[in-house]
């Protein structure tokens, strides 16, 4: 008889044909599965664009201008499943930010035992980053980025059944 699966990682279907590496713990005591980026992107330098508007004279970001700051989102072609009660904690790697001075910017990603297999995007995982050096960051296909811990949580006595059903990805369970 197979065991049922509880949790873990899939590749998504639109990567089903390209050499994607599941998540996977680098020693035996680790808490932290690794994550490998699913393709070549380049993470802008945050500085670098201002210095180059303020060369221009320019003040960054105009008030008035759609341009901004903005962070870059590093597929992993990896989608996750977990029990209900579980979510899995996206965290930065330790060397990130002393090599490659890429973080994240709200410090860590949740992702919600809901997100697996939405429609919108079949549940991909990403990492979110901003890069604060002073030049522009490439990220390898097969480069790790991050890491995932499965994490239960708890639900308080007073809670009202949420009637929200997941839709799509990033911000979506706040519309």
């Amino acid at each position: 008889m197979e065991k049922e699966k509880t949790r873990g990682f899939e590749v998504v279907s639109k990567y089903k044909e390209e050499e994607i590496q599941l998540p996977k713990r680098a020693t035996k005591n680790s808490a932290g599965y690794d994550f490998y980026a699913s393709r070549d992107i380049v993470v802008p330098s945050m500085l670098k664009q201002i210095f180059t508007h303020a060369q221009n004279g320019e003040i960054f970001p105009d008030k008035g201008e759609k341009e901004t700051l903005t962070s870059t989102l590093v597929p992993t072609g990896i989608k996750a499943y977990m029990p209900p009660d579980e979510y899995l904690l996206l965290a930065n790697r330790s060397s990130n930010p002393m090599k490659h001075q890429l973080a994240l910017p709200n410090g860590v990603g949740v992702v919600d035992a809901d997100y697996y297999g939405n429609e919108e995007n079949e549940g991909e995982i990403f990492f979110q980053l901003v890069n604060y050096g002073l030049e522009d960051y490439t990220i390898k296909k097969g480069d790790r980025i991050g890491q995932g811990i499965f994490m239960p949580y708890f639900k308080s006595d007073q809670e009202e059944k949420p009637v929200l059903a997941r839709t799509g990805g990033f911000g979506s369970s706040g519309q």
